[in-house]
Parts: structure tokens; C-alpha cells; sequence
């Protein structure tokens, strides 16, 4: 595919859904409520009421269940907005609540931490330094390759393994299988697959699970809007919720951050976007080779 439309997303997406295509996967930020103005008439996110922003996101993602494949994924990265009054509005939540009711599968709420927060004027709270990141599924039988996304393997323990072993002149199973027991406990030895035939090497071993809390500094980009994906939050998605060669959908596509990680790690991509003002962005992000974080 590796196409990015312009217009109205819903209509786009509907479109797709008659022609039959289908994504693996859709990796998405949309417009925060009341946060942004992008200066183009029908856009998302500057609604009287939170309710007719949630109702418009309800609408959104059921185009995008009409394009994604029977055991599809969506990441949802969205963040909260105030009130007037200084009330938080819970948008993050009431979306996904909203979006489970209309009958999506809400697997799981990941939070962005960022290590380089914006400052914010604010007083009588916390400086907010979060956003949530919502992995829905269309239906219970989904794909996710949680292997593609685990942890390094803690360079201290394999030290400290690797010199036992010149100690004691432990084999190179025992290790595999201490390295195994580390990152799995006692399950270890339980697998289906002995731990030598599953590790022919200490390199493969690829640590723990990722956890749900995932520590990414913001992005910028030359000529972008200040909302920008970091790449190192994207590709962690992609690897998660698709196989080589599948089709990434973003029906917000920006300045085009999904579409370069998913060609980065060879996907394909489709995406739509509202402001023409980001093709120019799309074209440099699309056209780079350089290697994801």
C-alpha cells in the first residue's frame, strides 16, 4: 500500500472498507479535546462538549474496525485536558470506556512516562508528565508478538553467569537454563521446548516482558506540530502488533512518524490526514532509511 490520503479520516477509512483493504494493525494519536487548533474546518478535537468529542472518536474507530483485520490491534496514545473550572476531564478514560462499549476489546493500558516532561503553568497539583497509551483488539482471538518486544537481558546477571561458568565450568545448558529461570522462574522448567533447543546462543535470549509503564522522552521534528510521536514509542506497537509486510494504519498520520518506523521495520503503511500543510513532512519521514531506536 504505503499511501497516506488527505481529507476527512471517517470517510477515507470507509472508502478502504469497500475496496477491501484490511491493516494488522493501528498505531494512532488523534487530536487531544480542546487542546489544539490545526486551522482546518471539520477537524477533530475542538467540539463544544466532551461528549461530541467522544462520540466523534466512537465514529472514528469504528471506520477503522471496518479496515483492520479479524485479529487486528489498535494503540490509542491520548492524553487529558481541563476543564474551565480546573476540573480534569478523564478523556483518555471516558474514550476507551466508550470504545469498549461499542464493542471493542480494551486489553490494556500502557502509560507513556516522559523522561523530558514539557513545564506547564499550573498550581495546586503535580506537573503532569504522562499519557496513556490504550491497546484494544477487535476480537479475543488477536495477534500479539510480545517476543518481538521483550526486555535486554540484565547485563550484570549474565556477567556474573558467564564467570561462574569459568569457575565452576558450568555447561552451557545450566547457564541457558539459569538465564531461562531468571526471566521465567520456576516456569522454567515447565516449557515445552528444552531450554538448549529453544537458546542456541546467549545473544537470543532477549530478557523479561515488557512492562506497561514505558519511559520515552518526547519528540520534535523540523516544521511539525508540537504533537509528535517519538519514534522510540511507535516501533515497540508495530513490532507488538504485526508481522513483516503487514499494512500499519494511522488515521491521524501528522507528519508521517507512523509511517517511517512501520517502512523502517518492514511494514507497509496507509494513513490519512486532514492538514495538507504535512505532506512536504511526510514525504522527508517516508523517504528516510535511517534504522529505528
Amino acid at each position: 500500500m504505503n499511501i497516506i490520503e488527505f481529507g476527512d479520516c471517517r470517510e477515507t477509512m470507509r472508502r478502504w472498507a469497500s475496496e477491501g483493504v484490511k491493516a494488522q494493525t493501528c498505531v494512532t494519536s488523534p487530536p487531544y479535546y480542546g487542546l489544539r487548533d490545526y486551522g482546518r474546518d471539520g477537524q477533530i478535537g475542538l467540539e463544544e462538549t466532551p461528549e461530541e468529542y467522544i462520540a466523534a472518536m466512537v465514529e472514528v474507530f469504528r471506520c477503522v474496525r471496518d479496515v483492520l483485520a479479524d485479529d487486528g490491534t489498535v494503540w490509542l496514545n491520548i492524553d487529558d485536558s481541563y476543564a474551565q473550572n480546573k476540573q480534569l476531564l478523564g478523556i483518555p478514560w471516558r474514550v476507551a470506556f466508550a470504545l469498549q462499549a461499542d464493542g471493542w476489546i480494551l486489553r490494556q493500558d500502557i502509560i507513556w512516562s516522559k523522561t523530558n516532561p514539557k513545564p506547564e503553568p499550573m498550581w495546586g497539583r503535580c506537573a503532569r508528565s504522562h499519557e496513556y497509551i490504550f491497546l484494544m483488539a477487535k476480537s479475543s482471538d488477536y495477534f500479539f508478538n510480545g517476543e518481538a518486544i521483550r526486555g535486554e537481558l540484565n547485563k550484570h546477571s549474565a556477567k556474573q553467569l558467564l564467570s561462574e561458568r569459568k569457575v565452576r565450568k558450568t555447561t552451557k545448558d545450566e547457564i541457558r537454563y539459569k538465564m531461562a529461570q531468571s526471566m521465567y522462574g520456576e516456569n522454567a522448567t515447565q516449557m515445552s521446548k528444552p531450554i538448549g533447543a529453544m537458546f542456541s546462543g546467549y545473544a537470543e535470549l532477549k530478557g523479561p516482558s515488557k512492562k506497561s509503564v514505558w519511559n520515552v522522552a518526547r519528540a520534535s521534528y523540523s516544521g511539525a506540530h508540537m504533537a509528535v510521536f517519538p519514534l522510540e514509542l511507535i516501533e515497540p506497537c508495530i513490532l507488538a502488533g504485526s508481522r513483516q509486510d503487514d499494512i500499519v494504519l494511522d488515521p491521524f498520520m501528522g507528519s508521517g512518524t507512523t509511517a517511517q518506523v512501520a517502512q523502517n521495520l518492514g511494514r507497509q503503511y496507509i494513513g490519512c490526514e486532514l492538514n495538507t500543510d504535512y505532506k512536504p513532512l511526510q514525504d522527508k519521514r517516508v523517504a528516510q532509511q535511517a534504522l529505528v531506536l
